[in-house]
């Protein structure tokens, strides 16, 4: 999952995108509201951490563009503002989810999973795909009832395709999302990940769709 992170506290953007990138999370962290403004008209993110007390921009200004602009990325507000009326500001001007600080990263990390449910559509907490059962609250696979390991790369792949079970996701569009700005991507790397993938859940699991991508069937 791509996360953009906009908080201008160091200390708590520092454990929180340590904290974040430990759970899977590819994280972008910025600073303040115009730079976070300029990333979101050209990049896409599957989650967005948005703080509202920003230099430069406001939260709730970044969220009000993001909104007008049609994008329906989900945002959690984290914020010290507490009171009612800035809740509800935030919520009414099209935020899907409000955390105040301080908060337990247990509670974050849930939040984010429920946003990213509701998002796509999912009722329901473990995503299943024929006898492959993945469970984003611990990160543990199994296939026909059995638990399979699977390293931090590939466990993203399988989530990431898992989300929308039969729906072509382009190796672009991975390479997009599972790494950051500052990290270098070898050509081949998606495809050493879905052939260990395969070799793993079985080579029926993951099909090849060519000149498109790859996807899940059951």
């Amino acid at each position: 999952m791509r996360t953009l992170l906009v908080e201008d506290d160091t200390m708590l953007g520092n454990g929180l995108n340590r904290a974040l990138q430990q759970n899977g999370h590819t994280v972008d962290w910025l600073h303040d509201g115009a730079a976070a403004d300029t990333a979101l008209r050209a990049q896409h993110y599957d989650m967005i951490l948005l703080d509202l007390g920003l230099p430069k921009r406001s939260g709730l200004e970044v969220l009000r563009a993001l909104r007008d602009r049609g994008d329906a990325t989900p945002v959690l507000i984290i914020t010290a503002r507490d009171a009612v009326a800035d809740r509800v500001a935030g919520l009414d001007t099209g935020a899907d989810d409000y955390l105040i600080k301080p908060f337990a990263l247990d509670e974050l990390e849930a939040r984010i999973r429920a946003l990213s449910r509701r998002h796509h559509g999912q009722s329901q907490p473990l995503l299943r795909c024929g006898q492959v059962v993945l469970d984003p609250a611990t990160r543990s696979v199994t296939c026909r009832d059995r638990p399979v390991s699977l390293s931090p790369s590939e466990y993203r792949i399988l989530h990431s395709l898992m989300r929308r079970p039969g729906a072509v996701v382009s190796r672009s569009d991975m390479e997009e999302r599972f790494y950051g700005w500052d990290e270098e991507i070898s050509s081949n790397t998606i495809e050493v990940h879905i052939h260990r993938l395969r070799q793993k859940l079985g080579p029926e699991v993951i099909r090849t769709v060519r000149g498109l991508g790859y996807q899940v069937v059951a």
